[in-house]
């Protein structure tokens, strides 16, 4: 059944790229409305210090600026000025203003900053080692740090506009600071980035880590229960709230059911813990508390996301191994049709050569005669043809390089690809291509690596169109292979295996192959090799 993709959805207007549309707008002021009602919430676990050490705000920062990328982060920021000026928080008119406008709008572009950063390095050639749900899971636990850390000279040169004195109190509010929010993040992003998901998704919904049985709800339904038991005994006997049993529960659920069930975990723990912090304490035992319970959270989501990123591996892996599996069928393929294609090639141009002569010799004969044998003529000169091309495709020849005309190649390789972007409903556009560049190719390999982009474009167009283009830039050509990537398509998405080979034939010719997720939402991957003449 042909799967057909959602409407276009567009994080940026393609003409104004630097204006949101009508989709980030709706974000922009659902996300608005959420902040105030999440940032009220957080005023319940303050202090004497100026940060809360439960933000939810953080949570739904984080899930937009991943949702939607890092481009999206000065309009977070101007939402975010909007609705502390509403609530009276910020105001023009006081003589300090600017001061505590950058201190609205520094968290902001840390978060968007590190988003940002991550994402790059996903692109690069480092992806290899960001396996998803690495990338999101290294987002949430750094953005926090990282806007804390921003934070520190403002509370150093001015003290007075976090509430703190001295030193001590300092490093004090800057923990409750990313303390609030590693909780935030950690407990509201990821079910907004799914239930995001589902919704823009026709297919069923992500599955997320491993299915649980019976045995297995049981199994981590008493080991969580046991570990919050523990440590609730510990507290009582008076040794203080030990984290470590819970630790060794949630730390077990990730690595063996993945996120989603770490998840589970670790919103249960955050709920009993929430409301015994929400009571009149101070804020050094507040801060001990949530200390403990970020470790926990931390802790939990990193293993079910390294749990995810272990299993994601090992289906790449088997999907490598079938692949070295084909990869030998078709030598064997290749060498029996060889043999046949020999053994057929030469009847067939004697039989070629004959339709000729007669169809020269019937031209005076009987008009339905004289078209058999034209007809005949033809075919059998389409099959020479066919077996002349296949025979150059078989043979020893092919796995030499030769300089290869790109316009040749993009041709094959838009004609490969062409029947499973009709049978996903995405369009194939190829922009013209000029018929002087040339680089020194195996052809068969290099026309592999382009289909493998193709494929993981086709998989991954939100607006069901792939554009294939080649340009000379330099002494190089650049092979480009463009889409507009749907929401529901991850940072790292399309770098599986597919994408690891291309990476090694291209490399293997000398060029590059990079992939780039830009803020307007597309996604390009480029393939760069010298031009024929001008190698290195």
């Amino acid at each position: 059944m042909t799967r057909k993709f959602p409407p276009v959805l567009r994080l940026w207007n393609r003409r104004w790229r630097w204006i949101p549309g009508q989709l980030q707008l709706a974000l922009l002021a659902a996300y608005a409305a959420g902040f105030a009602i999440a940032h009220w919430m957080a005023a319940a676990w303050g202090g004497a210090g100026f940060y809360s050490v439960w933000y939810p705000a953080a949570g739904l920062r984080l899930a937009l600026l991943w949702y939607a990328g890092a481009g999206l982060t000065p309009f977070v920021a101007l939402a975010e000025i909007m609705v502390d000026i509403a609530k009276g928080i910020f105001s023009f008119r006081t003589p300090d203003w600017p001061i505590v406008l950058f201190g609205i709008v520094r968290p902001v572009f840390a978060y968007g900053a590190t988003v940002g950063a991550i994402r790059w390095l996903v692109s690069g050639s480092r992806a290899t080692i960001l396996i998803s749900p690495m990338p999101f899971g290294l987002a949430a636990v750094a953005a926090p740090n990282v806007a804390a850390l921003s934070a520190l000279p403002e509370a150093l040169v001015c003290p007075d506009m976090t509430r703190v004195q001295s030193v001590h109190e300092v490093i004090t509010s800057l923990s409750a600071f990313a303390v609030g929010d590693l909780l935030g993040v950690l407990i509201l992003a990821p079910p907004l980035l799914w239930m995001a998901e589902l919704l823009t998704r026709r297919r069923p919904g992500m599955r997320i880590g491993t299915k649980m049985r019976w045995p297995d709800l049981a199994e981590s339904s008493i080991l969580l229960l046991g570990g919050i038991a523990i440590t609730d005994a510990l507290r009582r006997v008076g040794l203080g709230a030990q984290p470590m049993p819970v630790i060794f529960a949630v730390a077990w659920i990730g690595l063996r059911f993945g996120r989603a069930a770490a998840w589970v975990a670790l919103a249960i723990v955050t709920l009993l813990m929430l409301p015994q912090t929400a009571q009149d304490m101070t804020t050094a035992a507040r801060l001990q508390l949530h200390l403990g319970l970020a470790t926990v959270v931390v802790v939990g989501y990193l293993a079910g996301s390294f749990a995810d990123a272990q299993r994601q591996a090992r289906i790449d892996v088997e999907r490598r191994d079938r692949m070295l599996f084909q990869a030998e069928r078709l030598k064997t393929l290749r060498a029996m049709s060889v043999a046949v294609i020999h053994e057929i090639s030469q009847p067939l141009s004697t039989l070629a050569i004959e339709a000729r002569h007669l169809r020269s010799i019937t031209g005076i004969s009987d008009p339905e005669i004289a078209e058999s044998a034209a007809l005949i003529d033809r075919k059998a000169a389409t099959l020479s043809n066919l077996v002349r091309r296949l025979r150059r495709y078989g043979g020893r020849a092919v796995d030499e390089p030769t300089p290869l005309p790109v316009s040749v190649l993009i041709e094959s390789v838009a004609a490969l690809a062409a029947p499973e972007a009709k049978s996903e409903g995405v369009t194939l556009k190829v922009d013209p291509v000029d018929p002087d560049l040339v680089v020194l190719a195996q052809e068969v390999e290099l026309a592999q690596a382009v289909v493998n982009l193709l494929r993981n474009a086709i998989q991954g167009a939100g607006d069901a169109q792939v554009r294939l283009a080649a340009v000379r830039k330099d002494n190089r050509v650049q092979i480009i292979v463009s889409n507009r990537h749907g929401a529901d398509m991850p940072p790292n998405g399309g770098m599986g295996v597919g994408t690891l080979v291309a990476r090694a034939i291209v490399e293997a010719h000398g060029g590059t192959l990079s992939r780039d997720i830009f803020a307007h939402g597309d996604v390009q991957a480029t393939i760069s090799l010298p031009v024929v003449g001008e190698l290195a």
